[in-house]
């Protein structure tokens, strides 16, 4: 007997019609549509939006020794629907990232920067800064430890225009995994003594998620110095003395440890303190 025939519409793999969606995010007749359905408040607080015309957002990704990780990193950059120009800077990898980022710079959207030995997170992002193109910028570490689909939400007050600046904190609301208490109890110590002797009032000043205007980046590149994690306390403190306003937005955090490949140690915590008496009571 013959089977009947199957006049099921053929709907395409669910990863690719979410990716669709993903793209469809910005574009301006979903927005349209998302707020006729929803509202604008709602639309605002789900943080849907329309991008300007021709708008990219550069996301610089320092890369040491990352080799297990970094990949999907770029594959999760590409899912948020964002125009991106995503910029890889090798800083002197020894464990087989560099061939993984020869790979992965044929594609278009992507430009590989190379250390020719390890210089630190804060010379990456200074390489970096040089080399971005989009209209806005955001550091994306290569772990798995930061989640790329939280980058609409804090791109989302600059387009805006409600904030110059906008840090991700991992801290102070639920939707994240729970940090172990040292990590938590020295980051709290480091933040509050940057806001004291640096002005904004943040919760979490140590975070990687850090957005701003290509403007704003170049305008104080000249002057940044840090090499390695002090880069964090000192963006906050240039920005900060050119009376830019901050805003927060909380995101998602994976903590990994030492034998996962995490790279900061005590050391950078005591450089951290270093840089904000350098850079805030000091003014350096």
């Amino acid at each position: 007997m013959n089977e009947p025939p199957d006049l099921a519409p053929k709907l395409p793999p669910i990863d690719d019609a979410i990716a669709t969606k993903r793209i469809r995010w910005f574009d301006d007749d979903y927005v349209a549509e998302m707020v006729r359905f929803l509202g604008p408040n709602a639309c605002r607080r789900l943080a849907i939006f329309s991008l300007p015309r021709g708008f990219t957002l550069s996301v610089i990704v320092p890369v040491y020794n990352e080799c297990d990780t970094v990949a999907d990193v770029l594959e999760r950059l590409r899912q948020t629907g964002l125009p991106v120009e995503i910029i890889l800077v090798d800083d002197g990898s020894n464990d087989g990232s560099s061939e993984v980022l020869d790979t992965c710079s044929n594609a278009d959207d992507v430009t590989l920067i190379r250390h020719e030995r390890n210089r630190g997170k804060g010379a990456a992002i200074r390489s970096g800064i040089e080399a971005a193109s989009g209209d806005v910028i955001v550091i994306q570490d290569a772990d798995s430890e930061y989640d790329p689909d939280d980058l609409r939400g804090l791109l989302q007050p600059l387009i805006e225009n409600s904030a110059d600046v906008v840090y991700g904190t991992r801290y102070g609301h639920c939707d994240r995994q729970v940090s172990p208490w040292w990590h938590q109890a020295v980051n709290g110590l480091i933040t509050t003594l940057a806001n004291v002797s640096i002005g904004p009032r943040l919760s979490d000043v140590e975070t990687c998620y850090k957005m701003s205007t290509r403007e704003n980046f170049q305008r104080i590149l000249p002057q940044l110095k840090e090499d390695r994690f002090g880069i964090e306390i000192e963006l906050t403190a240039r920005w900060a003395r050119l009376g830019l306003r901050f805003t927060e937005r909380p995101i998602r955090y994976q903590h990994r440890w030492y034998d996962e490949g995490k790279k900061i140690t005590w050391k950078d915590g005591v450089s951290a303190l270093f840089c904000i008496a350098k850079y805030g009571l000091f003014r350096r």
